[in-house]
């Protein structure tokens, strides 16, 4: 196969013009120390690519939004990447980079599908990780009293008493990114994956834009039939924003942990090392915070669901003590596509990819998004195998 060599230009500027928005992409590259080479002189690289939206967050509409994408690829790529361009969509707390891109040897999801070949994106949406954060997220006031009393022992009343950004805006920023990835690569389509709530996110996308997405993958998605269907019925008055400390963090996934050694202490803090990494401001606060948009969810419902014939693979994790297998298996019902699986790890939690059975949740995504199946089953509810 005839290959060519990604090409950098550091400390440039790429201006895209698309409707909607004016995009403007910089790239910076930097060598993975940690990524597994697949041959002599074709390693995995790290690219930063930012991506300028008009944005449509109501704490901050009509302003020009930043949105961070971060590229995991190899530096020789086929001509043609047509079904092989991936964009990972984050959830409700957890920037991209962060969840996908783990900084520890084998729980890099970004980097194992890099290694075999593709074109591997995640971006951030607007208020998390390293993009355009609103600024009445910089307001300690905007937490909820209860998480202001958490972090410094009083509270103050709200200068912003609304969810920074909605559904709405996420989907005009994943948008904004996928049309920009399809013109950087020449391709019609790019695969998703999302986690959590991401899964309202990649999937509610799919439903409006079907014509952009390949195949899907969702961990652990958050499917309620229960959502609201339009934005006026979601609860859009409250905090701007939320936080999670470090206790936080090891005592949710702790309470999730139903078999022996099923995650290393040293990916939980490497994890912890690059949450903080990714957002400067919340680092400071009390011993440090990660700090996320409050995501008030609609739109995507069961009628949503089930007008979806986008290929979807769900996988649940059996001690997901966040979005339980249950609502999964009820998306699996719901929905309306005729390849569809539903894969539960039997010994996992709603962070399985930080886990010790990680590589068999990348590879079976691998498996879907290039051949639309699982051990060449496009359609059922399965155990995932060991």
């Amino acid at each position: 196969m005839i290959r060519k060599k990604v090409m950098f230009f550091l400390a440039s500027w790429v201006f895209i013009i698309f409707l909607g928005g004016c995009m403007q992409d910089q790239d910076n590259t930097s060598v993975n120390e940690g990524a597994d080479d697949t041959d002599v002189g074709n390693e995995i690289i790290s690219v930063d690519h930012f991506v300028s939206v008009v944005s449509t967050a109501p704490s901050m509409s009509g302003e020009i939004a930043q949105l961070y994408v971060r590229e995991r690829v190899l530096t020789s790529i086929p001509d043609s990447l047509e079904g092989q361009v991936v964009l990972f969509i984050h959830g409700a707390g957890t920037p991209a980079e962060v969840g996908f891109d783990v900084p520890y040897s084998g729980h890099s999801w970004m980097a194992y599908l890099a290694e075999l070949g593709m074109d591997v994106f995640a971006m951030d949406t607007t208020g998390y990780g390293r993009s355009t954060r609103p600024l009445v997220m910089n307001d300690r006031c905007n937490l909820s009293a209860q998480q202001q009393e958490e972090l410094f022992g009083d509270s103050c009343s709200s200068s912003y008493p609304y969810a920074a950004t909605t559904m709405t805006s996420d989907w005009h920023d994943i948008d904004a990114v996928v049309d920009y990835l399809r013109e950087l690569r020449g391709v019609g389509t790019v695969h998703l994956v999302g986690w959590s709530q991401g899964g309202p996110r990649s999937a509610g996308y799919a439903a409006l834009n079907p014509e952009k997405v390949g195949n899907i993958v969702l961990l652990a998605p958050a499917y309620s039939r229960q959502l609201p269907a339009t934005e006026a019925q979601a609860e859009i008055a409250g905090a701007v924003f939320t936080k999670q400390s470090h206790d936080d963090f090891v005592n949710n996934w702790n309470r999730q942990v139903g078999c022996s050694d099923q995650y290393d202490p040293a990916v939980s803090d490497a994890v912890w090392a690059a949450m903080l990494d990714s957002d400067p401001v919340g680092a400071t606060w009390g011993s440090g915070v990660r700090r996320a948009p409050r995501t008030p969810t609609f739109g995507w419902t069961s009628i949503e669901v089930a007008n979806t014939l986008t290929p979807i693979m769900m996988v649940a994790g059996t001690h997901d003590a966040q979005v339980s297998p249950e609502r999964v298996q009820d998306m699996y019902a719901d929905l309306g596509s005729d390849k569809k699986v539903y894969i539960e790890m039997s010994c996992s939690s709603h962070n399985a990819m930080w886990e010790k059975d990680a590589e068999q949740l990348f590879d079976a995504s691998y498996q879907w998004l290039t051949s639309t199946s699982y051990n060449g089953i496009d359609n059922g509810m399965l155990e995932m195998e060991e």
